[in-house]
């Protein structure tokens, strides 16, 4: 029997956040990914460098990539750095994986990575979002709800 995933992940020090992917996204499920890195790709993490704002991820032969997340080179790296765009292997279980795929193509989802971090073992990580991409008038809606929220919640705080 399989152990139950926390909630939340460990996240000890977030390297890169896709901030905007909230708003442009409706989140239905996250998940937590390895990546397989190159050695010049964790210094350049663990410098705090990194991008994924344009970034997405997807599944191609039963394996899930990262397409388009910028990991600039190395500033000390030597001929050996890596390539700054290369698509990057992320590291699920077969049934993780299966299920991505499923969601994705039956329901048209999209594989948005949220941020990357190094949990507490000093590992790098993926949070990744199965996501529905939103309307201009779903933004409307989320933002009308976010303030409503905001004021109530300073309303009940005023009132006591």
């Amino acid at each position: 029997m399989a152990r139950p995933k926390p909630e939340t992940f460990d996240k000890q020090k977030t390297v890169a956040e896709n901030r905007r992917a909230k708003f442009d996204y409706a989140i239905e499920d996250k998940f937590e990914a390895g990546i397989a890195l190159q050695g010049t790709e964790v210094k350049a993490l663990r410098a705090g460098e990194a991008t994924i704002a344009e970034s997405y991820a997807e599944v191609r032969d039963g394996q899930a990539w990262l397409i388009n997340a910028n990991i600039p080179e190395f500033s000390h790296g030597n001929r050996n750095n890596h390539e700054a765009r290369r698509p990057r292997k992320l590291l699920l279980h077969a049934r993780e994986i299966e299920r991505l795929l499923g969601a994705v193509e039956r329901k048209g989802m999209t594989l948005v990575p949220m941020s990357i971090y190094f949990n507490k073992t000093g590992r790098a990580k993926v949070e990744l979002a199965l996501a529905k991409g939103r309307q201009a008038k779903d933004k409307r809606d989320y933002i009308k709800d976010r303030d409503w929220k905001r004021d109530k919640a300073r309303i009940m705080r005023e009132q006591g």
